[in-house]
């Protein structure tokens, strides 16, 4: 029974068996939420008074115009630049079945394009803000400007400019990260369903062996463990 067990483990995959993969996966998912909402519904006096101090907050920052305004945009664009790279992170990591890697169709070709530009230019100070990236519906503001626009180049040398890799990577090094934290977060589904058939294998073995002693021993003790199976 055990040895059926892995053997179906082993075999469950999206493209052998979809509708069972993708049911255990949301399983999983759910009872990872349920468990996350149980612990907040365990604070939630806690919980009801921050997050209503966080709505009111948000409500009065939106709808309230002041100088104020310039500075939520900026929080904003901060936002949604860090949940799309981690957005892409997880889209990668999960695949949906289609070979799906971002890093490929968006990562690489944003630090190549951003190590070209800058070793072009002669300087790594091209980009307006951190969020200035490649994102959905929107290229950076670097990418089509000129050279001149940003100054005499920075990196000067007797063959040419020649720009640092150290300093090429503190400016792409955080999309890295943040793609990188979405791959991580992409993981954590396959995960749990692998902890729970693990559980799900050691109840398995117990019963086996359960099973064995049973056999092994004979008189009330054994009636009576079979009686508790059943």
């Amino acid at each position: 029974l055990h040895i059926k067990h892995q053997q179906e483990l082993e075999n469950l995959t999206l493209t052998s068996q979809p509708f069972k993969t993708l049911k255990l996966f949301i399983l999983a998912v759910t009872r990872y939420l349920s468990r996350s909402v149980a612990y907040l519904l365990s604070h939630r006096g806690w919980l009801m008074l921050l997050s209503t101090i966080v709505a009111i907050a948000g409500v009065l920052l939106v709808t309230v115009d002041g100088p104020h305004e310039k500075h939520v945009e900026e929080v904003l664009r901060y936002v949604r630049f860090g949940l799309w790279w981690v957005a892409l992170g997880v889209a990668s990591s999960i695949g949906l079945g289609s070979g799906l890697h971002t890093f490929v169709l968006y990562l690489g070709p944003h630090i190549a394009l951003f190590t070209i530009k800058a070793v072009q230019c002669g300087r790594v100070d091209i980009k307006s803000a951190l969020y200035d990236t490649i994102q959905l519906k929107r290229v950076p503001s670097w990418l089509g400007k000129d050279c001149a626009e940003f100054g005499p180049p920075l990196f000067p040398s007797s063959h040419g400019v020649r720009v640092p890799l150290s300093s090429i990577l503190p400016q792409v090094q955080l999309e890295a990260i943040l793609w990188g934290l979405g791959t991580a977060l992409g993981e954590l589904p396959p995960y749990f369903i692998s902890r729970a058939a693990s559980v799900s294998g050691g109840k398995v073995d117990a019963m086996e062996e359960l099973d064995d002693s049973s056999k092994e021993d004979a008189g009330f003790l054994s009636a009576r463990l079979n009686k508790i199976k059943r």
